[in-house]
């Protein structure tokens, strides 16, 4: 599956997400959120099960949302065009790779070949979209940050951790829970944070009413000291809070 996806053409893909949000979008103008509703609906009661799954009535409030919210949205026409829409190009790229042979070039004798070096490295988190996710309690290696999620907290303590002497990067795009950054005292920060409802905590800074506005602060000598922290964050329902530690 994975090699059959190499072989899709992004702009095939592109087109599908532009008629997939069409489809949605008519969906909702003219089935007034018929379907739409009950699923946005189911999620927030799946997740309640969820946050509540270490007790009985959780499990079983987690697994009946989680069926209904499957079925709710298989019944969504954006989602079913898609699906028909991945398959079809499933069959294509197939029946393509069968009428194409593979090609070998020879090496030539003294032909220079421009190939770099390249060094895999492993990042901090992955992407998680149900689930708490935090930074080890004992000493890491720095990775920049670069992340999406749907549920949970996300915990990133970087006292644990040695900062490259020049700037730092934490991107999180998030949709509901919290967002927690603890930073030691002689690093810089810069942070742009915007959420649609929520608050955030900025070291001496407090918002305890954030409904759809983006903040910018940064310390007096971000632009002139090192090492410091560039940290990007946006969330749809939630709180931020960076503080020293």
């Amino acid at each position: 599956m994975t090699w059959m996806f190499r072989r899709f053409r992004t702009d095939a893909f592109n087109w599908i997400l532009i008629i997939g949000v069409i489809l949605l979008i008519a969906e909702i103008i003219f089935s007034f959120g018929s379907t739409i509703i009950p699923t946005l609906l189911f999620i927030v009661l799946l997740f309640i099960g969820w946050k509540n799954f270490h007790k009985l009535w959780g499990k079983i409030l987690f697994w009946f949302f989680f069926l209904c919210t499957v079925i709710s949205v298989l019944n969504i026409w954006a989602v079913r065009f898609f699906i028909v829409a991945v398959l079809v190009l499933f069959v294509f790229e197939y029946v393509k790779s069968k009428k194409q042979t593979e090609t070998l070039t020879p090496s030539l004798p003294g032909k220079i070949i421009n190939q770099e070096d390249m060094v895999k490295i492993d990042p901090l988190f992955d992407h998680k979209l149900f689930g708490n996710q935090k930074t080890e309690d004992t000493a890491y290696q720095w990775r920049d940050i670069n992340i999406y999620g749907a549920f949970g907290n996300r915990i990133i303590d970087l006292s644990n951790t040695v900062l490259p002497q020049d700037t730092a990067v934490i991107s999180i795009r998030h949709i509901m829970g919290k967002i927690e950054i603890y930073v030691p005292y002689e690093v810089e920060v810069s942070i742009h944070h915007s959420s649609v409802f929520g608050r955030a905590h900025i070291f001496s800074q407090h918002h305890w009413e954030l409904m759809n506005k983006s903040l910018f602060y940064q310390t007096e000598n971000y632009d002139t000291s090192y090492p410091r922290v560039k940290i990007i964050t946006s969330i749809f329902s939630g709180d931020i809070e960076v503080k020293r530690i």
